[in-house]
């Protein structure tokens, strides 16, 4: 206990109180710096993951690959990390660091009323000395001057030659000292007994009393810090099962890696749906040797589908190569024609799924309007129905658009599956006879196995006009076979196209051969190839050209 044996050192407790005061304050400024660490390292873990976040739209459709959705939950996770990190610095700056700052001043107004009871007792016992000390002082001067007065009177008693006058006046002074001596004496006595008293309260009651105290706000002091060392650390332990769970579910995300799912992803995005080229059939250029070489020998008539122009086979097996290497560049078509069958196909079905979406938000959004029209109809009173009319007419007239752009696409999507079909049927059928040659272009980038068409039809946007107008020189009109009314216009820019207006009549002399693409005639004898998806065909066997 300090009253036991440090009742002599109230200068060193009141340093050590300091003291310990200074290091309470010490360990809150070493709390609010890891507090300032931890929210820096949760701010700097935070944009880090907004740094490498996806920053897509909605309506993008980049590959969900396993490995990017996993880097993505990790990132996902580490948020969650940094937020931990922000609820640790958030608890150690209320449970710890408010709490020191709070009881530090409360330390501080409690040492300071202690120490200040402590100095005024101490003021008071000097007080309590200082006049015993003068009572003592005095009593000792009187009876000093006593003595002399005893000593003079002596002298003058024993002195024959003194009068009886000084001797006289000797003895009053005498009995005057000795008396003044006597009540020194007393004050003496009374001041001693109570600085006695004073100095046994002082250190036997008022001292311990601070003294306990004070070694009570220290005792307090040192507990309230081990409570913040716990609760310092309390405050990360809490948070440890939820970082477990972050770091379970970035493991979690690594385990979902999918390295077969990847691949599919990746063969699904860039499948193209076109086939390989076939073989080129072989170009006998003897044959006029031997025809001359044998005079009596008949050659055999060439056949029309047999009429290869080695220029125009040239230009083929170029346009048949940038299927795998560059494609060719072009600009995009409503109907996505200038993309491969396969890609064609996803584009124009997520087209439809935007576009039923939309046909349902207008649907609601019409039976919302009806709903509220006859709630007007029934009560005047809020709101009149005929203000709800334009809106109801606008959006029955975006539905009806909607219902003509969705029929339009699912005729193209209808015509790119068609396609495919029949593209694997015939695919089959080419097995048999290898002879065949596969892969002919048609006017969009799009593929055909029709022979015929491959030497009748438009040339590509990068081929050269030459190539292709070697083929027509030598071919007689075909027939009609059937006749096509125009649904939507077509402008016709590419080369071997023809252009139409809306609900124009044409002559259909070659029928689509799996690309797409029909081969028509105007009155006038103009021919060239228009989209299936934009005619309604009618085929007539007695047809007749013109």
């Amino acid at each position: 206990m300090f009253t036991s044996v440090l009742n002599d050192q109230f200068d060193n407790l009141d340093k050590h109180t300091q003291w310990g005061i200074d290091f309470l304050e010490k360990y809150a400024k070493f709390v609010k710096e890891r507090i300032e660490i931890e929210q820096n390292y949760a701010k700097q873990l935070r944009n880090l993951v907004k740094k490498y976040c996806p920053k897509r739209s909605p309506k993008d459709e980049e590959p969900r690959f396993t490995s990017c959705i996993a880097f993505f939950n990790i990132l996902n996770e580490l948020n969650d990390y940094a937020g931990q990190r922000e609820v640790v610095a958030e608890e150690m700056g209320h449970r710890v660091y408010g709490e020191l700052m709070r009881y530090s001043h409360d330390l501080k107004t409690e040492r300071k009323m202690h120490l200040q009871e402590g100095r005024k007792a101490q003021q008071y016992l000097d007080m309590c000395w200082k006049q015993m000390d003068n009572s003592k002082k005095k009593f000792e001067r009187e009876c000093r001057e006593a003595e002399k007065a005893q000593q003079s009177y002596e002298r003058l008693d024993n002195d024959t030659n003194a009068t009886k006058a000084d001797v006289e006046k000797a003895k009053q002074q005498l009995n005057l000292r000795t008396h003044m001596a006597d009540e020194n004496k007393n004050e003496y006595a009374a001041q001693l007994q109570n600085f006695n008293g004073e100095q046994h309260k002082h250190y036997y009651i008022v001292i311990p009393q601070i003294y306990k105290q004070l070694q009570e706000m220290d005792e307090r002091r040192t507990i309230k810090l081990s409570e913040c060392y716990k609760g310092f650390a309390d405050s990360e332990r809490k948070v440890i099962p939820i970082i477990s769970k972050c770091l379970e579910g970035m493991i979690l995300a690594a385990k979902s890696v999918d390295e077969h799912r990847d691949s599919q992803l990746v063969i699904d995005c860039f499948k193209s749906g076109f086939e390989p080229p076939g073989d080129f059939p072989f170009e006998d250029y003897s044959q006029n040797i031997y025809r001359t070489i044998s005079d009596g020998t008949i050659s055999t008539p060439k056949q029309e589908g047999m009429r290869i122009d080695s220029k125009t086979t040239v230009g083929k097996a170029k346009g048949k190569l940038w299927l795998f290497g560059k494609k060719p560049k072009g600009p995009a078509l409503e109907d996505f024609s200038h993309l491969p069958p396969e890609q064609r196909r996803k584009k124009l079905q997520q087209r439809i799924d935007e576009l039923n979406r939309e046909l349902q938000k207008e649907t609601d959004q019409k039976d919302a309007l009806i709903k509220m029209k006859d709630v007007y109809e029934k009560n005047p009173q809020m709101g009149d129905p005929g203000s709800l009319q334009p809106k109801l007419t606008e959006t029955m007239s975006n539905m009806d658009r909607l219902r003509m752009e969705i029929h339009k696409n699912e005729a193209w999507l209808s015509e790119v599956e068609g396609k495919v079909a029949a593209r694997s049927d015939r695919r089959h059928s080419s097995d048999i006879n290898h002879l065949v040659t596969q892969g002919r272009e048609s006017p969009e980038g799009s593929y055909t196995d029709d022979a015929n068409q491959e030497v009748r039809g438009p040339p590509q946007q990068h081929a050269h006009p030459s190539e292709f107008d070697d083929e027509f020189e030598d071919d007689d009109p075909l027939p009609a076979i059937g006749h096509c009314k125009a649904i939507y216009p077509f402008d016709g820019h590419n080369e071997g196209t023809l252009a139409m207006k809306e609900g124009e009549i044409l002559y259909i002399i070659e029928e689509d051969k799996g690309d797409g693409w029909t081969r028509a005639r105007r009155h006038n004898g103009e021919e060239g190839y228009v989209p299936t998806s934009y005619i309604d065909v009618t085929l007539e066997k007695n047809s007749k050209g013109s």
